[in-house]
């Protein structure tokens, strides 16, 4: 069993950079394909970025492509997502979550596909 913890979340002005990092724990790391989702307030938890568990495939949200890089280093048991160029519309907590595949090359947006998550890290983008 893997257990996430996210961190490099904060306050940024519009146009900034964040990134955030997800250190797992426990499990075989490089068995898990992860992904980066956020939920602002009021609003339901949606998908940002995953990453296939070798990190050789990766899905964005329209929302975010171009504009934010999802990466995983499994040697550091870390995936990072670099956001760049952040909008008021980003504000969230933004949730690491990691689904054990059988496949090294599957990505997945649903949140009803990710077993383990880790606690979110908040992101605010000023205007």
């Amino acid at each position: 069993q893997v257990q996430l913890l996210e961190s490099g979340g904060g306050l940024v002005h519009t146009g900034g950079s964040l990134r955030l990092l997800c250190a797992a724990s426990g499990g075989t790391f490089s068995t898990y394909a992860m992904g980066w989702f956020r939920q602002a307030p009021g609003k339901e938890r949606e998908f940002v970025a995953a990453t296939s568990r070798s990190g050789g495939s990766t899905d964005y949200s329209d929302s975010v492509k171009g504009r934010f890089t999802i990466s995983r280093d499994n040697a550091k048991k870390t995936v990072y997502l670099q956001m760049n160029s952040l909008k008021p519309e980003d504000t969230a907590v933004y949730y690491c979550a990691a689904f054990e595949s059988w496949f090294a090359e599957r990505t997945h947006r649903s949140p009803n596909a990710y077993s383990y998550w880790g606690q979110g890290t908040l992101v605010t983008v000023s205007s």
